[in-house]
């Protein structure tokens, strides 16, 4: 399954994120090592939120990221969501329909 992890940032997250970038990009490659990240970055402009693409069998492993990033554990992140998305078309879909 697909997963999207969804960060709305705090106000002060761009004077903020130089402190903990790099922690945070760490986490970040190593869930992609793992296979479970896909994609990530910022929604637009940094300051408009960020989204992280997870492909993995449950909504934990998503979360389990979001609880142990320095973005969230220093309040960078102001609030955070996990949703399914249920991808029907392309290569890495996960559940493909074609007509």
């Amino acid at each position: 399954m697909h997963f999207l992890l969804i960060y709305d940032i705090a106000a002060d997250y761009l004077q903020r994120r130089g402190e903990f970038r790099m922690a945070h990009l760490a986490l970040a490659w190593q869930a992609a090592e793992r296979g479970e990240l896909l994609l990530g970055g910022a929604v637009g402009d940094p300051a408009d939120g960020a989204m992280l693409l997870f492909r993995c069998d449950s909504a934990d492993i998503p979360a389990a990221f979001a609880k142990a990033d320095p973005y969230v554990l220093n309040g960078l992140v102001a609030r955070w969501q996990v949703k399914p998305w249920n991808t029907v078309v392309g290569d890495g879909a996960t559940m493909p329909v074609r007509p």
